[in-house]
């Protein structure tokens, strides 16, 4: 067997060991990603696997790739119409929120762990962001959900604060090569990454959908080619110009995910399948970036860094981003106990070694013994809360159906996607009481894990996902029909 055949052999049973581990994890509710990150550690030099890695400018580059596409797939799969109501609050706790801990983090590390002032800014903007995949990966494999729209608060929160926490670190790492920076180009730098980030993202998203739409590929399979190059695309030419290629592709996906393209579905589900994929890939990478005999030398920095994120920097930001009534008292306490750190904590730690920072060791290590204490912790605990701040809700399972089915824009009647709320006046009426418009058809009702072909007869139950053919000039009245609350 030659190296290259025992590369490529190492490298699958790594990536097929995470997928089965992954599915026991969930039974204990675990994070994904602590599943990864384990394993990495498992495989390198210092434990059973004997793999030694110590490349952290590889490292970084595939962190990069890696979030590129995971941010871009948590775009594109996110519903703009849930994210309206929660889009000033969330974009307040992405920005003010992640600046807030970093601030508060930094002056722990100062103060209390005896950093210089730099490289305690740099930890704290580090470690500022949080990573909701881990949340909701946590609840789901308990059957837990939220009430109301903190779901989608922290969906949102979790792909606009990596963009920050971003331009945190590159700003502060700027500071070490020039320790008297102008303060007014610091802050012009930073408001020209967010600015040109956001409108290339957004224009981006639109083109994109007009490329796919329009060329018209012969071939199914080159669809998701197009769309992953784009994605590429995007983050280069967003990073030369100087905007944030990060939240670039975050809106570029949230954009396009709200748009009719051809093929979308099938195209959605390949960039998930991606997403896991690199998010596999950079956990294992990084989790061989660590040597595991040299994290005893951090365990008292680490933990006491650690506990005062969790206990006091995270409630201070939340609770200083939302001084007023816009949350209640239980919603704020479960939000500050959710800010788990993951992906983008860990990436980030690598920069300070591509800058040739010299205490990048020490921060790579606190940094990861922080992101691990914090799965380890607050991973478990995580349904636990919810049901103690009373925010739990049912779970409603993401509906899949016998067939595939691709709407297009030039047709007048589509297929359209409708869940019957808990409070809905529909529940518990068969459907020839409902007054449908007399254009639509209910064509197929998702229960738990059963599809139901239905019937006039057919008694409509709270969660139930209801697929319905109408014309577009009814879409409306419909989802009055199924939706609207008891009078």
């Amino acid at each position: 067997m030659t190296q290259f055949d025992l590369a490529i052999l190492t490298i699958a049973i790594l990536i097929i060991l995470s997928i089965v581990l992954l599915r026991a994890s969930s039974k204990i509710g675990m994070p994904a990603l602590l599943i990864f990150l384990t394993i990495g550690m498992l495989a390198g030099s210092d434990a059973i696997g004997g793999i030694y890695f110590d490349d952290a400018a590889l490292a970084q580059k595939v962190g990069i790739i890696a979030l590129t596409f995971i941010l871009f797939s948590g775009g594109l799969e996110s519903d703009w119409s849930t994210i309206r109501p929660i889009l000033l609050p969330g974009a307040l706790l992405g920005t003010i929120g992640v600046i807030v801990t970093a601030a508060i983090l930094a002056l722990f590390a100062i103060i209390v762990l005896d950093f210089p002032p730099l490289v305690g800014m740099l930890l704290g903007a580090v470690v500022s962001s949080t990573d909701a995949a881990a949340v909701f990966n946590v609840l789901r494999s308990r059957n837990v959900g939220l009430k109301g729209e903190l779901q989608s608060l922290l969906e949102f929160e979790s792909g606009s604060n990596d963009t920050m926490a971003v331009v945190l670190t590159v700003a502060v790492i700027g500071l070490f090569e020039k320790p008297d920076p102008n303060i007014l180009d610091l802050l012009l730098s930073v408001s020209q990454q967010l600015i040109v980030g956001a409108a290339l993202g957004i224009v981006s998203g639109k083109l994109v959908q007009i490329l796919i739409n329009r060329l018209k590929l012969r071939y199914e399979g080159l669809h998701p080619v197009l769309l992953s190059a784009s994605v590429l695309a995007i983050y280069s030419i967003t990073n030369l110009i100087g905007g944030n290629p990060f939240l670039a592709v975050y809106l570029a996906g949230l954009v396009l995910g709200n748009l009719s393209f051809v093929h979308k579905r099938s195209q959605i589900r390949f960039m998930n399948g991606i997403a896991w994929l690199m998010q596999i890939t950079m956990f294992l990478v990084l989790g061989l970036l660590v040597f595991p005999t040299r994290l005893p030398d951090f365990f008292i920095s680490g933990m006491l860094f650690s506990m005062f994120l969790m206990f006091v920097a995270r409630p201070v930001a939340v609770f200083a981003t939302w001084p007023f009534k816009t949350l209640s008292l239980r919603e704020k306490s479960l939000i500050s106990w959710v800010g788990l750190r993951g992906a983008a904590p860990i990436i980030l730690a690598t920069f300070p070694f591509a800058a040739g920072i010299a205490e990048s060791n020490q921060i790579f290590n606190i940094v990861f013994f922080t992101v691990i204490t914090s799965l380890l912790l607050q991973g478990p605990t995580l349904p636990l809360a919810v049901k103690l701040f009373r925010l739990s809700a049912p779970m409603v399972a993401k509906a899949t159906y016998p067939f595939e089915y691709e709407n297009k824009d030039s047709s007048e009647a589509s297929l359209q996607e409708f869940i019957v709320p808990y409070n809905s006046a529909a529940t518990g009426k068969p459907i020839f009481e409902l007054g449908m418009p007399h254009d639509s058809l209910i064509t197929l009702i998702y229960r738990g894990e059963s599809h139901i072909v239905p019937t006039g007869s057919t008694v409509l139950e709270a969660g139930d996902v209801i697929l319905v053919l109408v014309t577009k000039s009814n879409v409306k009245e419909v989802a009055n029909r199924l939706t609207a609350p008891i009078s």
